[in-house]
């Protein structure tokens, strides 16, 4: 299942217009039940992608948060923890796909400005600005037969320092036959020990098509910024046709800005980045190897049993970004969510 390209190995191991306005305050529901999950774990991707999902519960709780201690302080630390869900399901119609589910729960929010031609895009703001320590956030996805969307964020999501909790950030992605999700939200930025537990996990119709890239940044080197110690992992499963095609974990734990140095994890680069499109197209690979000149990181491509899945790293994160671009062009990706270019 897994594969090494370049300094980036596999074992350190990433609108149309609509007539529902812009949902406004906490927990509110639009029409339909596109399921909930709970805790820091990803929801079970195993499900079939026909299956309705489970019924929504009520808000999350803080009170099983981890906590750095106990008494008076335990509990002014779990009051001030963030957390939040959003989640989406679309359908496909004559006039596109529109949005027949939105629930919005904490400080995260979803918002649809795109008002052009093409498929929908949803840009996840955090309103919390930021993720620390035992904060939780959770992005549930349910596209219906044919449906199309993009999905981004507003900015480049920070992590900060932990003061002992992970940060937990988990996603699931359920796609009918013919449904196509890009994934594409800007850089995930890491702050000096930090910690972060990521879990994505998605599940494909056989006819169903994925684009899933993230980028991971350690540090802001324009501000001199050097990430010493902390800790990552983040866990990617895809299922298609209820079974496993794909399974990955990146885990940095400890001192982070030694392992990067080494040769063969990362070569002193900072910035790391990964694209899994399923399914695989043999003429995008190459035009991923033929624009190997256009890139200022390293970047390696492969495909294997309808998988492609292509690794990046780069010494900043503005290079990895440029190197992610050229990638989607290559791959016939190239109008960008309208968000990356403000």
């Amino acid at each position: 299942m897994r594969r090494a390209h370049s300094r980036y190995p596999a074992s350190q191991h990433a609108a149309t217009a609509s007539s529902h306005p812009a949902l406004q305050g906490e927990g509110r529901i639009a029409e339909g039940n596109p399921g909930w999950g709970d805790g820091c774990a990803a929801l079970d991707s195993a499900a079939a992608y026909a299956e309705p999902p489970p019924p929504a519960p009520g808000p999350l709780a803080r009170g099983d948060l981890p906590l750095p201690g106990g008494g008076e302080n335990g509990a002014t630390f779990a009051a001030n923890r963030a957390r939040g869900r959003v989640s989406l399901a679309l359908a496909a119609t004559p006039r596109g796909t529109k949005r027949t589910t939105i629930r919005e729960d904490g400080s995260l929010r979803v918002r649809f400005p795109h008002a052009g031609a093409g498929p929908p895009e949803a840009v996840l703001v955090n309103t919390a600005g930021g993720i620390a320590g035992g904060d939780r956030f959770a992005v549930d996805v349910m596209l219906g037969a044919g449906a199309q969307l993009t999905v981004t964020t507003a900015a480049a999501e920070k992590i900060y320092r932990s003061l002992g909790p992970d940060a937990c950030v988990d996603v699931a992605a359920s796609l009918s036959e013919g449904a196509e999700l890009t994934w594409l939200p800007q850089e995930t930025i890491l702050f000096d020990r930090a910690r972060l537990a990521r879990t994505i996990t998605i599940a494909l119709a056989p006819a169903a098509k994925l684009l899933l890239a993230e980028m991971i940044v350690f540090g802001r080197s324009a501000m001199g910024e050097t990430v010493h110690e902390g800790r990552i992992i983040d866990r990617w499963q895809i299922r298609r046709g209820g079974r496993l095609i794909f399974a990955e974990s990146l885990r940095f734990d400890g001192r982070v800005a030694c392992r990067l140095s080494e040769p063969a994890v990362a070569a002193g680069c900072t910035a790391l980045g990964a694209v899994l499109i399923v399914p695989s197209d043999d003429a995008a690979v190459a035009a991923v190897r033929a624009a190997s000149g256009r890139f200022r990181g390293e970047v390696g491509i492969s495909e294997w049993n309808d998988i492609a899945l292509a690794r990046l790293v780069a010494g900043h994160g503005a290079a990895l970004r440029h190197d992610l671009v050229v990638l989607l062009s290559a791959v016939g990706r190239s109008a960008l969510p309208r968000i990356w270019l403000n």
